[in-house]
């Protein structure tokens, strides 16, 4: 197995190695997340790979014992995620020694992650500050039969002639342009959108991922814009497992998830260094707002 970028180190016992996540192969790596308890497939692996860049740690006869990715939008700004480490090098420091890693690759850009409750301590080290937590919402879907009907007419699926107004409605909701992200995602997800006198105003793609779908990102003006551009994946994946990330903790799009069938099942903490969220808010009365992230990973 040939690695970019190689080299090695020694932490406590072991004899440790260092690589491009591009030289490994997807089955060590689906064997990390696995170990973790993780519910990435080797082709989430795959399509992480396509949209972002990343490190590992091998071990001395190839096994993959740490990763950690960014996700660059732009010269100013990246995501952070895949940090993983096995449970064999979790009490050795490797997730502090990874982080410093990427630090050294991002060339000083705002960054921004969600940490779960086991790593919040080390993020907090690095001088992360907490943002908003993110409720991670699953469950076998179901069509919501509470409520008062959902004026479908202006819902339709998207195509990629949408891809520019999805690109455009993203970065006003997330903050930060990430066109070449939403246009991968487009290839590999179905999407809804809302259309108001021709104009987009709401949308939600859908892909498979994990034990079923992930529905993200979900970008509206309001909740009863975001219920309408997500119930026809309910509609779609109904009686399967769908899975849903938001920072959304009442109100009626909340509501929705959980007579939905999504209801929460683990929490996550958004994170920031650098620019917090405030500061990439867009000013006005009524803006788009990111009603489902496009996974933890990706923000």
């Amino acid at each position: 197995m040939k690695l970019k970028q190689s080299e090695s180190f020694k932490m406590d016992a072991f004899s440790m190695r260092v690589g491009d996540i591009e030289g490994v192969e997807l089955d060590r790596l689906h064997a990390l997340s696995l170990s973790v308890g993780w519910p990435h497939r080797a082709e989430d692996w795959q399509f992480l790979r396509n949209v972002g860049r990343g490190v590992v740690v091998l071990d001395e006869i190839g096994r993959v014992q740490g990763s950690a990715m960014w996700f660059e939008h732009g010269a100013d700004f990246a995501t952070v995620g895949m940090v993983i480490t096995s449970p064999r090098l979790q009490t050795l420091g490797a997730a502090q020694w990874l982080m410093k890693r990427i630090f050294d690759k991002v060339g000083g850009r705002d960054l921004r992650l969600n940490a779960t409750r086991a790593a919040r301590r080390l993020y907090l080290s690095l001088d992360f500050l907490p943002e908003k937590t993110v409720y991670q919402c699953q469950g076998i879907a179901r069509l919501e039969t509470t409520g008062g009907p959902t004026d479908l007419r202006d819902v339709r699926a998207l195509d990629p002639s949408d891809i520019p107004a999805a690109i455009a409605l993203d970065a006003a909701g997330f903050g930060v342009r990430r066109a070449a992200l939403v246009e991968k995602l487009f290839v590999h997800s179905a999407g809804y959108g809302l259309f108001k006198h021709d104009k987009l105003n709401a949308f939600a793609l859908c892909r498979p991922f994990g034990r079923g779908h992930v529905v993200g990102p979900v970008v509206a003006e309001s909740d009863a814009d975001a219920v309408a551009v997500v119930r026809p994946h309910v509609a779609d994946n109904s009686g399967s497992f769908l899975r849903i990330d938001t920072h959304m903790a009442n109100g009626d799009f909340a509501a929705f998830l959980s007579h939905s069938g999504m209801t929460v099942f683990d929490t996550v903490l958004t994170m920031s260094m650098g620019k917090r969220l405030a500061d990439f808010a867009v000013n006005g009365t009524v803006a788009p707002v990111t009603y489902a992230l496009a996974s933890q990973t990706l923000g």
